[in-house]
């Protein structure tokens, strides 16, 4: 990772670390119910956490943009059963995630590979990439970039971060999008890969002070 790479790392670690609706300790435990396909349980994510069902509650109560079914299953949080432009396929479900970089980094929490397949942000055409726990690879087409932005303690994570973390299909591309986004960078698709290895470190640990690099 070189130096811009890792003060972009450094950047998001420190959004993530001081986002209110942000709980580490509770993203693993969620995001592996949650790729089972199925909608969650206040009581299997609570059993899947080792906590108590009021301790989960009150997480959930600081996390406004967890999705929830009519029944008040979860059904999304990073990844979600609802559609989203981030197709991602794993163990034969099809799955949906919230922005690019949630692609890259939940295999890696999840301890799965998926198939990624998404539309470039300004001209439509199709992303598709494999991503293991180490990382992304298969790439097409190979020029691909991700947006990032490092929004300061946001009280939404998806209006702030999600909404402007994209695919484009080379980073000409997002010539456009930048202009209208000065706040956001590209940046190649296994840099991306490289920014979210502290956030992966923060959730695999549960510790939101935690630093790979």
């Amino acid at each position: 990772m070189d130096t811009e790479t890792q003060k972009i790392a450094a950047r998001l670690t420190d959004t993530v670390d001081s986002t209110p609706g942000v709980k580490v300790w509770l993203l693993r435990p969620l995001l592996t119910l949650l790729a089972t396909g199925e909608p969650v349980t206040v009581d299997q994510l609570a059993t899947q956490a080792g906590r108590t069902v009021g301790e989960i509650h009150q997480a959930l109560a600081d996390m406004p943009d967890t999705e929830y079914d009519t029944a008040g299953r979860i059904i999304g949080s990073g990844l979600t059963l609802n559609p989203t432009p981030h197709r991602y396929e794993t163990n034969g479900r099809t799955l949906y995630t919230w922005c690019a970089l949630d692609t890259l980094v939940f295999p890696a929490i999840i301890g799965h590979t998926a198939q990624v397949t998404s539309p470039c942000r300004a001209t439509g055409e199709p992303i598709r990439l494999t991503v293991t726990p180490e990382g992304p690879t298969h790439v097409q087409p190979e020029t691909a970039v991700v947006s990032l932005v490092t929004p300061d303690a946001p009280t939404s994570v998806r209006a702030a971060f999600c909404n402007k973390v994209h695919f484009f299909a080379r980073a000409d591309a997002a010539k456009d999008w930048l202009t209208e986004h000065p706040d956001a960078r590209v940046l190649p698709v296994a840099d991306a890969f490289e920014v979210g290895g502290p956030l992966i470190e923060q959730v695999l640990t549960g510790n939101p002070q935690a630093r790979c690099c």
